[in-house]
């Protein structure tokens, strides 16, 4: 075997995964280092897939588009899995009531921007771009409620059904969405600190809590290294789950192409490029499995350590968010920036507004916590959601960073009707419609739980 620089094969990913690398470590530097980019609150990762977008828009640096998509598709599958894997500490959780309307404030946000989306992009069908994808309306939703990686998944999915340019479209619309979050939130932030409703603690070196025992080692963990190291076992557990999560997803396909190839192209399409939900469901599962075993005797020690869980769905995040930011085509998206531009900003203010009202009546107390958090993770990503919310509750003390763990939880299952809508939109104009339809619904069903049910009568 040659493994000299002539085999690309081999040192090509190698080459691709040091410059994203470099630049995480060059925006982490820039962030330390200059007070203009500190105060931007963007987070690094977001940064680094901008200067290397800028940096692979020059040609100035050697990477391929096909491996940033590889990677922004897997990381996300890798980082829900290693998410779902984490055993729930049920004293610093949410109550299930506030955890169960979290979830439903999230999915109704979807729903929000789904609605504007469409609304958009029958604006934009019907008047001077007669061409245009209907259902793209549905990606602003992906795009800014769900990030890089479902943007990427469902734009690239679009695109197979005939939007040319669906996955670039997607991506510049999460990219838009950083920008919302990072922008809109710090603005907003101001403007309450100068009217004295909220303290922003911006001059005070944020410093993250000590690794105790107690944070690192739950009872009965398996020892931090023994024959095998701790971090090998969490890392072999997700790859695990991933194998099975392909497994379980190519004999679906298979199985439905034997029955119906109809059913199959369009199902079997919605599979793969929700396959972070298999396999989310398949390591809440093993969890399941896990604790079944333990209360048995029939497992003597537990093999889930949350804390490296953790830190490795933060490494996949934060590489899968570099990767998806950096594969935009801007190219693709020159016909479309008019509905890109009217999405971005309509739906940002559209979002801003909803949260703003609903956060007042759900998070009494913590109003501006619980909103800075949602309104980050709606138009950005859970980092986002978290950096905007550390600003003013730098030590967590209120309950809004555990709202946005318990309400994705809660999310999942309320969220899956939304997920089939996405694929019923791309059918044909009627299923665009249907679906607009169908969203209003479910948005009113969630606007009532999270109003109605377990209110207090005066």
């Amino acid at each position: 075997m040659d493994f000299s620089s002539a085999n690309t094969a081999l040192w090509s990913p190698i080459v691709q995964i040091g410059v994203i690398a470099g630049l995480i470590l060059l925006a982490n530097i820039l962030l330390r280092k200059i007070r203009l980019v500190r105060d931007s609150l963007m987070p690094i990762a977001v940064m680094a897939g901008f200067i290397l977008l800028l940096l692979r828009s020059l040609g100035l640096v050697p990477i391929d588009t096909a491996f940033l998509e590889t990677v922004t598709y897997h990381a996300l599958a890798l980082g829900f899995i290693a998410l779902a894997l984490r055993v729930p500490d049920p004293q610093s959780s949410s109550g299930a009531l506030t955890g169960f309307k979290s979830g439903a404030l999230i999915v109704s946000t979807y729903l929000v921007q789904a609605i504007v989306g469409l609304l958009i992009a029958f604006f934009v069908a019907y008047t001077f771009m007669p061409d245009f994808f209907k259902a793209s309306g549905v990606l602003l939703a992906m795009a800014y409620g769900q990030g890089p990686g479902q943007a990427n998944n469902v734009g690239s999915t679009y695109e197979a059904l005939g939007m040319a340019g669906g996955r670039s479209f997607g991506l510049s619309l999460a990219a838009a969405g950083y920008l919302c979050a990072c922008i809109v939130g710090v603005i907003y932030m101001n403007i309450l600190n100068r009217k004295k409703k909220i303290v922003r603690v911006r001059d005070k070196e944020q410093i993250s809590g000590s690794v105790t025992v107690d944070v690192f080692q739950d009872k009965n963990e398996i020892p931090i290294a023994e024959s095998i190291d701790k971090l090998s076992v969490q890392a072999a557990l997700i790859c695990v789950i991933y194998l099975l999560t392909y497994l379980l997803t190519a004999g679906i396909t298979a199985l439905l192409e034997a029955v119906s190839p109809g059913v199959a192209n369009t199902v079997g399409t919605l599979l793969w490029g929700f396959n972070f939900i298999i396999g989310s469901m398949l390591a809440m599962g093993c969890r399941m499995l896990f604790k079944g075993l333990q209360k048995t005797k029939l497992m003597s020690r537990q093999y889930q350590n949350n804390y490296l869980l953790s830190r490795l769905s933060g490494l996949a995040f934060d590489v899968m968010i570099v990767a998806g930011i950096a594969s935009i085509d801007i190219s693709d998206i020159s016909g479309y920036w008019v509905p890109f531009l009217l999405m971005a900003v309509i739906g940002g203010v559209v979002t801003f507004y909803y949260l703003l009202y609903l956060c007042k009546k759900l998070y009494p107390g913590y109003e501006y916590e619980g909103f800075f958090s949602m309104f980050g993770m709606l138009t950005g990503t859970l980092s986002s959601g978290v950096l905007l919310l550390r600003e003013i509750d730098p030590e967590l003390k209120t309950p809004a960073s555990n709202n946005l763990i318990a309400g994705s939880s809660f999310g999942i299952a309320l969220g899956a009707p939304v997920l089939l809508l996405v694929s019923f939109a791309a059918q044909d104009d009627l299923s665009a419609w249907l679906t607009l339809l169908l969203a209003g619904a479910y948005l009113a069903v969630l606007l009532f739980l999270m109003l109605k049910v377990g209110k207090k009568k005066k």
